[in-house]
């Protein structure tokens, strides 16, 4: 029995638990026979029977058990390596083997289908395929990698401890992902941006006659591209399509919009189109608020283009193109101006801030705003940082502080933190990136935010703003302010001397002169402020540079160099520090030269930083290239400004971006 249990009995049966049952089975059987004895002889004689009969089946059914188990364990174990050896041979995954001089040791039917019948025993990866030679060399880092090879989409794992490479075609799993992706939804808004302005001089037939041509080149468009389209009002219109169907118009740069504003303009009612697409999100509540807010930003930006995003993407901008066209009405003035009216009645402080390095717009619109304030009978106080002006800033805050009734509401950032309340008003001027505002950190801190800006709208915005007035048709801010005069009380202290004087001269700079972006508003405004007193030769004395910054500039267009046919680029050197009025300038200057119809000018800021001021005639975007660049603008005036990069670093970018533009436009 202890030879069997030590010898034949498995391993589960030769346990000590199981070892005493059966000692204990015995001895109460024993005690059983004895007192069967004890009872009488016959019954203890079939007792002693049966007990041996059944120790004697027990230990045949032992054998027969240890018999059957090691038989069932041989052959688990041979089905296991058969399934291991036929796994290798005939499942579905690629396998190779390789040496250290990567060379085919082995490989499985399965991957030597996909080399063909050629030998590849003992040759170098690279001489049986150079394309799976180069997946494995580049996937020989740990964990799963997905790549193309042969027409096929594989998953690859190479363990370079054992040397072996494992290819899995996932192809048909690769196909429904992809197709599950182009056939995500795309919701968007169209909208016509100077509908209204165009069909104010138009008869019904007319305006009827505009609205099917409308309708027709878009259902065309959409037809095309197997896009829903509805119209929802005059100048509206929802779409709904597949991924793979954005991919293609993307492809194309949506043409459509430059397609309906060349057939419009040869008819003498130029139409543009504003575009806001969203996808990537399965509610489609969501999406259609995205897009909306993409159409938005499209407007923001001047119109005329696309805003194509997703809910966790950056945004993609098509066209934009063509200079926004000057509205007709004044309405919205009017509506902005009583809105903001209510907003500074109902804060407890009001602030002003225009951009960092102000120049001459943001000091205006800024006075300009104040002294609307002043007229509901709030004080505002305006925020500066001395150490920013520029020279013609300079003096031109010598002359403000010499009227103490304005002078006293200039403050730092710092006293405004201190002085900020949880009902604080934050009005910003000619800019609305916070990360371009003097104190960025106090357009977070303060909840209720204005913007009043004529520049193209950009990503970058402050967070949920009570007031949004963005114009890019208008020639600068303070063009935009002194339009909220004619709607404000009449009895209150009118603008003076100065306010008005720095004002024209924001629109002054920023139109040239009234030779860029200038509409009849433009001039409107400029009469405005004249009778209000603004001093046209204070703004020219202002203005005047002295001879170093004439020198400089001069030495600065010395460098002029062409990146393409019709755009200049001018440096200044490494090691010295331009003032950004002198980039300005210099870019200014430059469009005044022959084949000139873009200018750049990259100099080393005072803030070491590297300073691109870019300037154009209307018809070459600066606007797009600066944004590319980190920057932004206006269409024909755009800047920006690059942090860790020398000025021969930045002329790189700045031509790589260039080239790849122009790439896309032949394209």
């Amino acid at each position: 029995m202890e030879k069997l249990s030590q010898e034949k009995l498995p391993k589960f049966l030769n346990d000590d638990k199981f070892k005493w049952f059966a000692v204990g089975i015995g001895l109460l059987q024993l005690v059983t026979i004895v007192l069967g004895f004890l009872t009488h002889i016959a019954l203890g004689i079939i007792l002693t029977v049966v007990f041996a009969v059944t120790v004697v089946l027990l230990y045949d059914m032992a054998k027969k058990i240890s018999v059957e188990t090691t038989k069932y364990i041989a052959d688990l174990s041979y089905r296991i390596k058969r399934g291991e050896q036929e796994a290798l041979i005939k499942m579905p995954i690629g396998i190779l083997l390789f040496n250290e001089e990567y060379e085919v040791q082995w490989t499985n039917p399965y991957l030597q289908n996909h080399l063909g019948y050629q030998e590849v025993l003992g040759k170098k990866i690279n001489e049986v395929d150079k394309e799976l030679a180069e997946l494995i060399q580049n996937s020989n880092t740990s964990g799963l990698k997905t790549a193309h090879w042969g027409g096929n989409i594989y998953q690859i794992i190479v363990q370079e401890d054992i040397r072996v490479v494992y290819l899995m075609d996932i192809t048909e799993y690769a196909q429904i992902q992809e197709k599950y992706e182009d056939e995500k939804i795309v919701i968007g808004n169209i909208f016509v941006d100077n509908h209204d302005e165009i069909v104010q001089g138009m008869n019904d037939r007319s305006v009827s006659s505009l609205n099917n041509f409308i309708t027709m080149e878009l259902s065309n468009w959409a037809k095309e591209h197997h896009v829903y389209l509805k119209r929802v009002a005059e100048d509206r219109f929802i779409v709904m399509m597949h991924r793979s169907s954005l991919a293609t118009i993307e492809e194309e740069k949506f043409a459509i919009i430059d397609r309906i504003r060349e057939r419009t303009s040869k008819q003498n009612f130029p139409l543009t189109l504003s575009i806001g697409l969203a996808y990537g999100d399965n509610d489609l509540s969501k999406l259609a608020k995205l897009s909306q807010s993409n159409l938005d930003l499209a407007l923001g930006r001047g119109g005329d283009q696309v805003v194509v995003k997703s809910t966790d993407g950056e945004p993609r901008y098509y066209g934009g193109k063509t200079n926004p066209m000057e509205k007709r009405t004044r309405v919205r003035s009017r509506i902005i101006s009583q809105a903001l009216q209510e907003l500074m009645k109902q804060a407890d402080q009001i602030f002003i801030m225009g951009h960092s390095y102000p120049d001459m717009d943001a000091i205006g619109s800024s006075l300009g705003v104040r002294r609307i304030a002043e007229m509901n009978g709030k004080e505002a106080w305006i925020i500066i940082e001395p150490e920013e002006f520029s020279k013609d800033i300079s003096q031109l805050v010598d002359e403000i502080e010499k009227d103490n009734s304005i002078s006293r509401y200039i403050i730092t950032p710092e006293t405004a933190k201190e002085m900020t309340t949880a009902n604080t008003l934050l009005i910003m001027v000619d800019h609305h990136r916070p990360s371009l505002s003097i104190a960025p950190d106090l357009v977070e801190e303060i909840n209720n935010v204005v913007v009043i800006d004529h520049h193209r709208r950009s990503e970058e915005f402050p967070e949920k703003p009570v007031l949004v007035y963005i114009e890019p048709y208008a020639s600068s801010t303070a063009e935009l302010v002194t339009e909220l005069f004619e709607y404000q009380p009449n009895d209150g202290n009118p603008i003076n001397k100065i306010e008005a004087t720095a004002m024209l001269g924001g629109i002054i700079v920023d139109t040239k002169s009234f030779s860029l972006r200038t509409g009849t508003r433009t001039f409107d405004a400029a009469s405005y402020l004249r009778s209000c007193g603004a001093d046209a030769v204070l703004i020219q004395r202002l203005l005047k540079e002295d001879t170093d910054t004439y020198l400089l500039r001069s030495h600065l267009i010395e460098t002029i160099e062409f990146i393409s046919d019709s755009m200049a680029v001018a440096t200044g050197e490494e090691d010295q520090v331009y003032d950004t009025v002198v980039a300005a300038q210099t870019a200014d200057t430059m469009l005044n030269m022959t084949n000139v119809d873009a200018a750049f000018v990259i100099t080393k800021r005072s803030d070491n930083r590297i300073g691109i001021s870019a300037r154009s005639l209307g018809e070459i975007n600066v606007q797009v290239i600066m944004e590319k660049l980190g920057g932004g603008g206006h269409l024909s005036n755009a800047a920006t400004q690059i942090e860790d990069r020398t000025v021969a670093e930045a002329k790189e970018m700045l031509r790589a971006v260039v080239v790849n533009q122009e790439e896309e436009e032949k394209e």
